[in-house]
């Protein structure tokens, strides 16, 4: 499962054996080239999938920042999380 807008690329694997969505963030020095930059996005996706988190069932998730991430606000980038989480989450849901 893969979901992807201007500014993130996410990816959803299959189940894992732990029973519990994992994250992995891949957010290069060609998407923000100060480390406080990267780690302020890492921290707003994090906080996102924390929110999401008992809605995305036991899968594990790779988000990657994409270039333009780092001018946008805090707003912005959590409504395009929250719109790529329900995608993501919405094939998996149990039934």
């Amino acid at each position: 499962m893969k979901s992807s807008d201007r500014y993130f690329h996410r990816a959803g694997s299959g189940v894992n054996a732990i029973g519990y969505p994992r994250l992995g963030l891949v957010i290069s020095r060609k998407v923000a080239k100060s480390a406080v930059a990267r780690n302020r996005i890492k921290r707003i996706v994090r906080e996102s999938f924390r929110h999401h988190q008992p809605s995305l069932g036991g899968l594990d998730y790779v988000v990657m920042g994409r270039i333009g991430v780092v001018e946008q606000n805090s707003t912005v980038l959590f409504t395009a999380l929250q719109r790529h989480w329900r995608r993501l989450a919405g094939p998996c849901a149990p039934s």
